[in-house]
């Protein structure tokens, strides 16, 4: 049963149908209002939909679906995914989860099972990044390339891009793709005796990144023999039999546990390619950052509370405002690959069509997330943004200093894009005004009236956006952290589980079987479309 706020909220939406979002951000101290400063992030709603009121009961919503006791169960261990009888301890792996689960670990402490192989993997990573851990042949490792998909694959490859400097010891690269084109660029100007392949796979029998896997191995036996290669890897995962099958060295492989769900990760030992790039010590701080996050999430009250406001502004929009996509324009090319990571955590977790107890929901639980680095934006899509009939609501994220003061001038100009962005979106482009501006121009009663509908921005599109002092380990490891406590919230609001994902094995099953069919070269169990296969396949 939805909560009585629901109720309110729907009526003030209906109410706030004809007030426009430029007289809203014109209110005085409307800013102070609607923004949240917290662990070294601001974020700037002012640009939202809402009213105080609005805000107001969307905070009593977040009490009546006793978003705070979820939280402390969250992050207490309890069972939050009851699909697979799992707690979800991803903040115990920043240091801020309970002590012990006894169900999980047998009465052992989670914080000490987690350090224990942050210990283990952070020194490994130290070892490789200064050359005391060495391929067979003595040589230091020149290149480092983690084999993985999905949570293993976005998390550290983002952390990497962001946050490597220009003066590392070697180059970390990733593989994901299956169709071995990406391991073949991966490959380029690698060499084996200076090659080290980081293979993360909780079961260690993944398809992807198996098949990859196996291509590495074999691409190393060219050169050297199967005792040798084993030097030549790590891994993460709980499956020791298939390790020693692979022939991982045991003073190489990592542990990852089941209640780590793939696209909270990261901060596990999952992140070790992550941690080889930007060093250990940056690492740390990665997970400082993310743990100062979960600690506000904890104890700040829902109006102060920047993941609860900004899940219930997403669920606002989503559910009342008819709003149909959350893109993400990050204003940094350090964060290329920030919508792909939001992508999966987003897209993973919510978006179900059942609540937690089984019954059906008859409103949105989610919406596609995509985006691109906001520059790019500008010149490719940001026409639709501005002028299209689209619903949807945008993300605009930056770090207010540059990387360097070599990178100061078009930082700047990047930051001062995106402000008007934000502010194009909100206020748009009057009739009057249009109107003044054409005929400053010098502009014709016949001209102006034939041009003035297609200079008109209608205005009204809500963003928020995000701001750090800079893209430091710390402010980056806050922000992620930050975007997986809005997950919660919003699947809290709406009564579903953001921890299972049952929506991406059936693909799984069905691949398999026609795998098996194209091994076999027997066309007639593939769909009609596997005609063309038949005729083509070589």
């Amino acid at each position: 049963m939805l909560a009585p706020a629901w109720s309110l909220l729907k009526e003030q939406a209906t109410a706030l149908g004809n007030v426009g979002l430029a007289g809203l951000l014109d209110e005085p101290g409307r800013f102070d209002r609607f923004s949240i400063s917290a662990d070294g992030l601001v974020c700037d709603f002012s640009r939202c939909l809402a009213t105080e009121a609005v805000l107001s009961n969307l905070a009593d919503l977040a009490l009546q679906c006793e978003v705070p006791a979820r939280i402390k169960n969250l992050i207490g261990g309890a069972m939050v995914n009851g699909t697979e009888h799992r707690a979800a301890l991803h903040s115990s792996l920043r240091g801020t989860g309970p002590v012990r689960v006894s169900s999980l670990t047998g009465g052992r402490s989670v914080l000490d099972d987690v350090a224990t192989q942050r210990d283990a993997f952070l020194a490994f990573a130290d070892a490789v990044r200064d050359g005391s851990r060495t391929g067979s042949g003595g040589q230091r490792f020149r290149h480092v390339i983690n084999i993985g998909i999905g949570g293993s694959d976005l998390g550290p490859r983002l952390v990497a891009d962001a946050l490597v400097s220009a003066h590392e010891p070697l180059e970390v690269r990733f593989v994901a793709g299956i169709d071995g084109i990406e391991l073949a660029r991966a490959l380029r100007g690698a060499e084996p005796a200076t090659t080290l392949f980081v293979i993360c796979s909780k079961t260690f029998t993944t398809l992807e990144t198996r098949i990859n896997a196996e291509a590495a191995k074999a691409w190393l036996l060219k050169s050297l023999s199967l005792a040798d290669a084993a030097a030549h890897f790590a891994a993460v995962s709980v499956n020791d039999p298939a390790m020693d099958s692979f022939g991982v060295a045991t003073d190489a492989r990592f542990r990852i546990w089941d209640w780590v769900g793939g696209r909270y990760s990261l901060w596990s030992a999952i992140g070790l390619s992550a941690a080889i790039a930007i060093g250990s010590q940056s690492f740390v701080e990665l997970l400082a950052g993310a743990a100062a996050m979960d600690r506000h999430f904890q104890n700040a009250p829902p109006r102060d509370n920047l993941p609860i406001m900004l899940g219930l502004l997403s669920v606002w929009h989503q559910n009342f405002c008819g709003i149909t996509n959350h893109i993400v324009l990050p204003y940094d090319q350090r964060l290329a690959l920030l919508p792909a990571y939001l992508q999966q955590l987003f897209m993973e977790s919510l978006g179900k069509s059942v609540r937690v107890d089984g019954s059906h929901v008859d409103y949105s639980t989610g919406c596609p997330v995509w985006g691109s680095v906001g520059s790019h934006s500008q010149h490719s899509f940001a026409q639709l943004l501005h002028q299209g009939n689209a619903r949807f609501q945008v993300d605009y994220i930056a770090a207010v200093n540059a990387e360097s003061h070599d990178t100061d001038q078009g930082h700047q100009a990047g930051l001062a894009n995106l402000l008007a962005q934000a502010e194009s979106l909100a206020r748009g482009a009057r009739k009057a005004d249009v109107e003044a501006a054409l005929r400053a121009a010098g502009m014709g009663d016949a001209d102006v009236q034939a041009l003035l509908p297609h200079k008109l921005h209608p205005g009204g599109r809500p963003s928020n956006i995000i701001l750090m002092r800079s893209l430091s380990a710390r402010n980056l490891g806050t922000m992620l952290a930050l975007y997986e406590h809005q997950v919660f919230v919003q699947a809290v609001i709406w009564g579903i589980n953001p921890f299972d994902q049952w929506g991406v094995e059936l693909g799984k099953i069905r691949a398999g079987d026609y795998s098996a069919s194209l091994a076999a070269s027997d066309f007639s169990k593939l769909p009609p479309v596997g005609k063309y296969i038949s005729r083509w396949f070589e």
